[in-house]
């Protein structure tokens, strides 16, 4: 059944890259895109002529006018502006992760559940076909009991800009591991099931950012150089899950390896594994069934649009009126995660999780 999303008028919050690679998308869904909110001035005149809608300086009067709204800012600004929408009962897909600190997203997560309007954080990855294939056979038992998974979002060089916000503690809340590493988390309690977390145990570094000799081929923003530089380019954790189910991971943006971004699901029947970017995905399993073997098995899948499927999957719970309460509360575990392993990296230990 199709859905009409029409009536729905949506607005944005930060219209930058992010912001534009949305509103592309609102219109590829027939969704009402009515206007736009940015600090900048350069970038609400850049918006209002690709779009041809009203923007606005004040986020309040963008509000008056939408019924959802998608935020794109920085992450030190997420709480501002989500919890005014709630507030207001409007519908609000906020972009990964949850916030820049634990302290903010509790807050975010508290508003949310006292407002009547519809709520998605914006992990995308889960609407992959390659993971939906992997999800499916989980659900279905092929696997058997999944206990592990290793989890990489490996970058060889990938710093997003130095001295943009992503290179900045305060608005940022963290560097690769926060940026990156809250998909892998994500990622892998999703095939989980979502357990309960026990306890994590991590090391975040800055091993590169901060070299006035930072060899790079490209990069996403200007690089303005090591100056103010002091978030992590890399991470490595194990997150330890109710009845020793288990997360190995692994994210950087920068290191001296190749990129890798392999995910593997490791089953008491089969393991799965794909690679998170290509979509490239693969089953293994043993069979005694005839001489004693092993048995690998290529599976073959078109890529789609995460983004698009994420989209479609929030306006259309609007329409028939659907709960996602499930999206905030796995949002603030991740974020639990997140900081308890800034925390072991500090403190040089072990750090349970509050259930």
């Amino acid at each position: 059944m199709t859905l009409d999303r029409s009536d729905i008028r949506a607005g944005i919050v930060g219209l930058g890259n992010i912001g534009q690679y949305h509103a592309e998308r609102l219109l590829d869904l027939d969704v009402s895109l009515v206007g736009g909110m940015d600090v900048a001035a350069e970038a609400r005149t850049r918006f209002a002529r690709r779009y041809d809608v009203d923007v606005y300086e004040d986020h309040t009067e963008l509000y008056d006018t939408v019924d959802a709204i998608i935020i794109t800012t920085p992450n030190k600004f997420h709480e501002e502006y989500a919890v005014d929408a709630f507030e207001r009962d409007l519908h609000v897909l906020l972009e990964k992760p949850l916030a820049h600190s634990i302290e903010s997203a509790r807050r975010i997560a508290d508003a949310a559940g006292d407002s009547d309007g519809v709520c998605m954080v914006g992990f995308n990855n889960r609407f992959a076909n390659t993971v939906q294939i992997v999800k499916n056979r989980i659900v279905q038992g092929e696997l058997g009991a999944v206990s592990h998974i290793e989890a990489n979002y490996v970058r060889r060089r990938g710093i997003p800009g130095r001295g943009s916000w992503f290179t900045r503690q305060q608005i940022a809340g963290g560097g690769a591991l926060i940026d990156l590493g809250v998909h892998a988390i994500d990622l892998a309690l999703y095939l989980l099931g979502y357990p309960p977390v026990a306890e994590v145990t991590g090391v975040a570094r800055g091993e590169f950012g901060s070299r006035k000799e930072y060899a790079y081929l490209d990069m996403w923003g200007n690089d303005a150089g090591p100056a103010g530089f002091d978030v992590d380019d890399s991470a490595s954790a194990f997150i330890r899950c109710a009845e020793d189910c288990t997360i190995s991971l692994e994210v950087a943006w920068a290191t001296n390896r190749p990129a890798n971004h392999e995910f593997v699901v490791r089953g008491t029947e089969s393991a799965a594994r794909f690679d998170l970017l290509e979509g490239d995905l693969s089953v293994h399993s043993a069979s005694t069934i005839g001489p004693d073997h092993l048995e690998d098995t290529s599976i073959e899948t078109r890529q789609n649009d995460t983004h698009t499927a994420e989209q479609r999957a929030f306006f259309d719970a609007i329409v028939e009126g659907t709960e996602l309460e499930e999206s905030i509360n796995r949002a603030l575990q991740v974020q639990r995660i997140i900081d308890a392993i800034y925390r072991s990296s500090e403190a040089g230990q072990t750090i349970s999780i509050e259930r």
